[in-house]
């Protein structure tokens, strides 16, 4: 190998070695991570997958940590826990970790985007008592709030959370105003379905499986799915603080090779269902295996009769393109806040993202998993109102919209 060495380098000798061995160098090494346990939050969602297989399945032990899952009641218990130091890192959602950077979502912390986690597989459920009254559709809910005046609730999961701005984006696009037509509520995900079925919600927009288990336990619909608002839109992300990305590296560059490690296997179809039988456990989703796996596998049905095989199916990994933490992505948001009036004046969007998505450091743990990463940090998607967003005048884009604060 010292012969080599002379002539290869030590890129060179490291291309020799198979990859798990690579692998374990990484961690035993001068990178070494820095902690040998890392506590990670989630919440019970389909999309806490990734942590719990990365756990249960020990891709983490090879590059030598522990990830120690840590089961939290609700966003707001996340962000609580992420900011005093009780966790290391979370399944967190998008929205959450940049309405604490700004200060909008709790007390000000900054804040950082280790990677994204899944795309796609939320959805909006309505109570099959606005179905009784012929509601079936954003154009139907909006001739019946026109027409019969009344308190209409509904409800998301965090104020500056990815369940919001899909809720409100779809009562807007259908000339609804989230603010001042209707009333919504903040609930956590797995109080969802119950505070449906005593009648504290006309709707509610949340991720699988509790949507599917409105439809299962007969009390609602669903009346859109998130990715027919966006298709491929960035939803939960591994979040920390940025003490934490700064003062481990190693670790943190750790979990997210153990990760992405796990969200290629969960992306193999042959892998989903029995993915879907570990997390249904009590300690995980707490969820009959057969709520999970039917849209795990996108095979929808929408409580209407209409059954439909989802392209757009909640998606872990594909070859990173899930994963990377594009700057456009984190700015969306932030567009999406100034619009609610959540922020008073627009912030410099870039600056903010850039600060906030680690792109190096997941670089740096994606290469070494063999994980793709896309040439440019911005990428270009159309909603369902014909909107086009590409991050390059976010200030334009944020005042654009008719209906807004």
């Amino acid at each position: 190998m010292k012969q080599a060495g002379v002539l290869l380098g030590t890129a060179g000798i490291m291309s020799m070695v198979p990859m798990g061995t690579r692998a374990s160098a990484w961690a035993a090494g001068s990178d070494a991570p820095e902690l040998k346990e890392v506590k990670v939050g989630f919440i019970p969602l389909t999309d806490c997958a990734s942590v719990v297989i990365a756990s249960v399945m020990k891709f983490d032990e090879k590059y030598g940590i522990k990830i120690i899952p840590s089961k939290e009641a609700s966003w707001a218990a996340v962000r609580d826990k992420l900011v005093n130091g009780e966790l290391h890192a979370s399944h967190v959602l998008y929205g959450l970790i940049y309405g604490v950077q700004l200060g909008i979502g709790g007390q000000q912390k900054d804040m950082s985007v280790l990677m994204t986690l899944s795309n796609n597989g939320q959805a909006i459920t309505l109570s099959n008592q606005l179905k009784d009254k012929g509601v079936t559709t954003g154009a139907a809910l909006k001739k019946l709030v026109d027409s019969e005046k009344r308190d209409y609730t509904f409800a998301q999961t965090f104020p500056t959370g990815t369940h919001a701005m899909w809720l409100y984006y779809w009562l807007a696009a259908n000339d609804i105003n989230p603010l001042s037509d209707v009333k919504t509520i903040t609930v956590p995900p797995p109080q969802m379905v119950a505070n449906m079925r005593v009648g504290n919600m006309d709707g509610f927009c949340v991720g699988e499986p509790w949507n599917n288990r409105a439809i299962y336990d007969k009390i609602g619909f669903t009346a859109t799915t998130t990715q027919d608002i966006w298709k491929d839109h960035p939803e939960k992300v591994l979040g920390s603080t940025a003490e934490f990305a700064q003062k481990y590296p190693n670790t943190a560059r750790a979990l997210i090779m153990a990760i992405l490690d796990a969200s290629k296997y969960i992306d193999d179809m042959a892998n989903r269902h029995k993915v879907a039988e570990i997390i249904a456990d009590k300690a995980y989703v707490n969820c009959p295996v057969d709520v999970i796996d039917q849209r795990f596998e996108g095979k929808y049905e929408d409580g209407l009769g209409k059954k439909w095989n989802d392209p757009n199916y909640m998606k872990f990994c594909s070859d990173g393109a899930v994963n990377f933490p594009y700057l456009s992505d984190g700015m969306w948001f932030l567009t999406q806040h100034k619009r609610w009036g959540l922020l008073k004046t627009d912030p410099d969007y870039l600056a903010v993202a850039k600060k906030i998505n680690q792109i190096e450091l997941y670089k740096q743990a994606a290469s070494q998993v063999k994980v793709s990463i896309p040439k440019n940090v911005m990428r270009t998607s159309k909603l369902m109102d014909g909107t086009v967003w590409d991050g390059k005048d976010p200030k334009k884009y944020a005042a654009s919209f008719k209906v807004k604060a």
